[in-house]
């Protein structure tokens, strides 16, 4: 099926952009050793993958007088040494470069303080018209803040856009927007369309 009248492709950053389970695992563990904690769970990381990094840290540090030392340390980590964990989707460039400049191409995650350094690592920072972490709305993911963002920035309807995600939020944050999800590499996702590479992202635009 070929989409119509999409003049926006928003993109969730972990697990659609990049794949980054394994520095995200790598990460927070180190954290969580830090002081003395076992290294992430798989119940621990399904949570901490999808949510802000505000969110997760109080998730794995409920004590507040540890959660206040353990941002004391994240402050001192040098996020340098997880980007070489990081995988690139390997046509997400090529994507990016058939939707411009006919089509915006946004991102809407969770993320904070670390996307500009991602972009830039990955030489991604002229390829986005718009970006939108959770450091610019008041309400993360789920909420539909981040994309209600990208509709009004763009004064757009939300059938002229698409959301590609690849998590529980992303749907729910989809879904409260009236945005068409593109549903990465998750069938039990409930999604407009399910895609396994992003040069799917092609056909249904029809680029």
């Amino acid at each position: 099926m070929i989409m119509k009248n999409v003049k926006a492709v928003a993109f969730d950053c972990d697990g659609v952009m990049f794949d980054t389970a394994q520095a995200n695992r790598f990460y927070y563990s180190h954290i969580l050793q830090h002081f003395s904690r076992p290294a992430v769970t798989d119940k621990q990381f399904a949570f901490v993958h999808m949510h802000t990094v505000d969110e997760s840290m109080a998730y794995l540090f409920p004590d507040e007088t540890t959660l206040a030392a353990a941002y004391e340390f994240r402050k001192s980590m040098d996020y340098k040494q997880y980007l070489g964990y990081f995988t690139i989707e390997p046509h997400l460039v090529s994507l990016l470069e058939k939707l411009r400049p006919q089509i915006k191409t946004t991102i809407a995650t969770n993320r904070t303080d670390t996307m500009d350094r991602l972009l830039a690592e990955f030489n991604l920072d002229g390829y986005f018209d718009l970006v939108v972490t959770s450091s610019d709305v008041v309400r993360p993911k789920p909420h539909p803040e981040v994309l209600l963002k990208i509709l009004n920035y763009f004064d757009l309807e939300p059938y002229q856009t698409i959301y590609i995600g690849d998590s529980q939020v992303d749907e729910m944050a989809a879904r409260s927007a009236a945005i068409p999800l593109v549903a990465f590499r998750n069938r039990e996702l409930s999604a407009d369309y399910h895609i396994d590479t992003l040069k799917e992202v092609e056909e249904l635009l029809n680029l």
